[in-house]
């Protein structure tokens, strides 16, 4: 009891992990706002999800092909010296695009090939469903997330983007939100032991609007989970109020070309305002661009990126 004591009590004081929890009596802490010292730190990256109609392994490529484009195809190394080329500092390796079989010879021939690119893996990300009631289905998840922790740390990715799921069938949003909260400290215990941070994203179900992200993060006791906030994903009243809330439990940052307001069209996104929001809380990390909207993404991405390059690194 004393040895776990000794070992919180580090850990609230670590540097490294800005505290971003207080102790409770008697049990593991719960999630506060990380505390960053200044100055806000910014790096760029891309979201392989941005060509995912490219591929060559996709399991969300349109059958019919891509639109707008030519039919050139891709595979992860592409995408990493495409990452490359346009001068990023990361890229973010969706789990989608990866071959069907996947062995750690793969993993490895991948990460040296970033070493030396000169790209940092930023994270990867994976489709899951943390809302099932307990049984062979929900394990499997559970088992599928953990199974991407070990991928991540062969590649040396910091994070992975989770999902929470939507309320089941003969369930209520309280069960839906006990499920996900025991999901993501199940797997963020497994994360952490090997130092990988879990990004729960803003993405529909019972975390498509800010108080119930923010409700789910604050009551997950691991010092290993925060939100993967998404600048495109909040389709309230006002996004950017909402984007700024969740910015304080932030690890993980997308942000798309539009947002779209409750009830209104979509509209090209204020990316300055929402980098203004990430500084505001000092947030230190990764910014990866995650296109998502109808033109070429072979023309709309590089201006994107050059945009969100400068505005990185204003002073």
């Amino acid at each position: 009891m004393k040895h776990a004591w000794s070992r919180r009590k580090f850990l609230a004081g670590s540097s490294l992990l800005f505290a971003p929890w207080v102790l409770l009596p008697g049990r593991v802490a719960a999630l506060t706002p990380f505390e960053r010292t200044r100055p806000a730190r910014l790096r760029l990256s891309l979201a392989a999800y941005s060509f995912r109609d490219y591929f060559k392994d996709s399991t969300h490529q349109r059958a019919v092909g891509p639109a707008n484009s030519s039919t050139k195809t891709i595979d992860m190394f592409d995408f990493v010296d495409y990452c490359a080329a346009q001068g990023c500092d990361g890229a973010e390796l969706t789990s989608y695009y990866f071959p069907k079989t996947l062995d750690k010879a793969y993993l490895i021939k991948l990460k040296r090939h970033c070493f030396l690119r000169g790209i940092a893996v930023s994270g990867t990300a994976v489709g899951n469903t943390f809302t099932l009631p307990p049984g062979e289905k929900r394990d499997e998840q559970i088992r599928s997330v953990k199974q991407w922790v070990d991928y991540a740390a062969i590649l040396g990715a910091p994070h992975i983007r989770v999902f929470a799921g939507d309320i089941q069938r003969g369930s209520t949003a309280a069960d839906a939100q006990k499920l996900c909260i025991a999901g993501l400290e199940e797997c963020g215990d497994y994360a952490g032991q090997q130092g990988i941070f879990l990004g729960i994203e803003n993405h529909g179900g019972i975390v498509a609007e800010a108080a119930g992200l923010l409700e789910i993060v604050r009551a997950v006791h691991s010092p290993w989970v925060g939100i993967n906030l998404d600048g495109g994903n909040f389709h309230s009243d006002d996004p950017y109020k909402d984007f700024a809330a969740c910015a304080p439990y932030t690890v993980n940052v997308q942000l798309k070309a539009d947002v779209q307001r409750r009830g209104q069209k979509a509209e090209p996104a204020d990316l300055k305002r929402q980098l203004q929001a990430l500084r505001g809380v000092n947030y230190q990390g990764y910014v990866a661009l995650e296109y998502e909207s109808a033109e070429d993404p072979w023309k709309a991405v590089p201006p994107l990126l050059h945009q969100l390059h400068d505005l990185c690194n204003e002073s």
